[in-house]
């Protein structure tokens, strides 16, 4: 075993037997959690270099990680992990030996405009003229000539 899923409102805990596990309302998923407001495949919990994950898996109602809205986050022991509201405690044992996991970029800290270069920073800006801005084609007539002060030279 892994570590366990630890209902906060009371209940059976649910262990976590596998390294890879699919959490959602569809009987096939390794949690089932047999509830209208949970997706059918609702989130992925997976066991990697010793520490849990979570990813949520594009379900309606979403998932949580103390209390914030998750893509996805590495699980520390005694974190809460909801999916929709069935609000559960992870618990597992870290490895000493191993190294704290690697920082995550929040997956919401910037639009997604700005992922695409298109807004907030100018890095990565796309240089195309504005389709507001008129061009105008090119004339071989020359421009009107214009009255200057050497006229009278």
């Amino acid at each position: 075993m892994h570590g366990q899923l630890l209902p906060v409102l009371g209940g059976d805990p649910i262990p976590l037997l596998k390294t890879h596990l699919i959490v959602g309302r569809r009987e096939r998923c390794d949690i089932v959690l047999d509830y209208p407001n949970i997706s059918l495949q609702h989130a992925e919990l997976e066991f990697r270099d010793g520490y849990w994950r979570v990813r949520d898996l594009s379900s309606g109602n979403g998932t949580k990680v103390n209390d914030e809205w998750v893509q996805e986050k590495i699980l520390q022991p005694g974190d809460t992990v909801a999916f929709a509201r069935y609000v559960f405690e992870i618990a597992y044992a870290l490895d000493p030996a191993l190294p704290p996991p690697p920082e995550q970029p929040d997956p919401f800290g910037r639009s997604l405009l700005e992922k695409a270069g298109i807004a907030g920073n100018n890095r990565g800006r796309s240089q195309r003229p504005s389709a507001t801005r008129s061009a105008k084609p090119k004339s071989d007539t020359p421009p009107s000539e214009s009255v200057s002060d050497d006229a009278d030279e």
